[in-house]
């Protein structure tokens, strides 16, 4: 990196450190979906159990997924989500609702209903005014601002 080079401090360069790589969001999928059981993550995600076991524990380890013994003899664990785990599920269900819209256009491979009774439309929206959060986001502010100077 060329020594001026000052990377921007920011959330979503954070989150990347943590949540950034395939196969972890991918955990994250399958226990938002209701796979709690190792086997089962290893099935659904493709990840090699080495590498399941690493991010499993990095996720753990950041309180985003916890433990629960479900067998003793021998000792077996599903997996569950924290609230903050489950607050990752509106990230995988806009990363879902992308998917669908730019790459599975034709036939989405997973769709979702809602409490209401529809197919699911996530969409993201400003806590105080209702409006769209893409359109209506301006005037940054914060330590992570730089100007052009």
């Amino acid at each position: 990196m060329p020594k001026d080079t000052r990377p921007r401090p920011c959330s979503v360069a954070d989150t990347l450190d943590l949540v950034g790589e395939r196969w972890t969001l991918l955990v994250v999928r399958e226990i938002f979906h209701g796979v709690r059981r190792f086997d089962g993550i290893v099935r659904n995600t493709g990840a090699s159990r080495d590498i399941l076991t690493t991010r499993l524990r990095k996720l753990e380890g950041a309180g985003i997924v916890r433990r629960e013994p479900y067998s003793d003899h021998p000792p077996r664990f599903e997996y569950h989500l924290t609230p903050a785990g489950r607050e990752l599920g509106d990230v995988i269900l806009t990363l879902m609702k992308w998917g669908d819209r730019h790459i599975n256009a034709d036939d989405p491979p997973v769709r979702w209903k809602h409490t209401c009774g529809e197919t699911l439309d996530p969409v993201v929206v400003c806590a105080h005014c209702g409006g769209p959060a893409g359109t209506g986001a301006h005037s940054p502010t914060g330590r992570g601002v730089y100007s052009d100077q």
